[in-house]
């Protein structure tokens, strides 16, 4: 499977400068860094939360979990793990488990941890299992501009 349309396309037209990294094929974030020979903190993950006031989409490194006490708090938002079978609609051109961390291209706000902003490179899911897009991690910044940032996860 290729990149993911949405991706593809949104990144393309912002115009930045990007590479493919082809990796086998893997079912969890930790082993997509593995397999694909880089830092799992230079990975980042998308992890979609809701509530009745919709989704969120936090963006964490694959080596940290979200700490949901944390994040409910510091929003003021009463926010829970979303199932995949409901979210499936919104990330139509992406395989379930693989989705890229970037939000406003499926219509989501966004949350990004501060952990992931002391990275020169970042890696982020393709929309498959078998790639992954390398940004510079000051382009990877500018995907987040007015974004809220925090300290919402905890290393595992």
């Amino acid at each position: 499977m290729a990149i993911a349309r949405s991706l593809e396309r949104y990144i393309t037209r912002e115009g930045f400068d990007f590479d493919i990294v082809v990796h086998p094929h893997t079912m969890s974030s930790m082993e997509t860094a593995q397999a694909a020979h880089i830092p799992g903190d230079a990975l980042a993950k998308a992890v979609i939360l809701e509530d009745e006031d919709g989704y969120l989409m936090a963006v964490i490194p694959a080596t940290h979990h979200v700490n949901l006490g944390m994040l409910r708090k510091d929003l003021g938002r009463p926010l829970r793990l979303a199932a995949e079978r409901d979210i499936a609609h919104i990330f139509d051109d992406c395989v379930a488990g693989a989705i890229p961390p970037i939000g406003r291209i499926y219509g989501l706000p966004s949350v990004v941890d501060e952990a992931l902003s002391e990275r020169s490179d970042i890696y982020i899911e393709a929309g498959n299992h078998e790639e992954l897009v390398h940004l510079d991690g000051g382009e990877f910044g500018t995907l987040f501009s007015g974004a809220r940032r925090g300290c919402f996860s905890h290393h595992v």
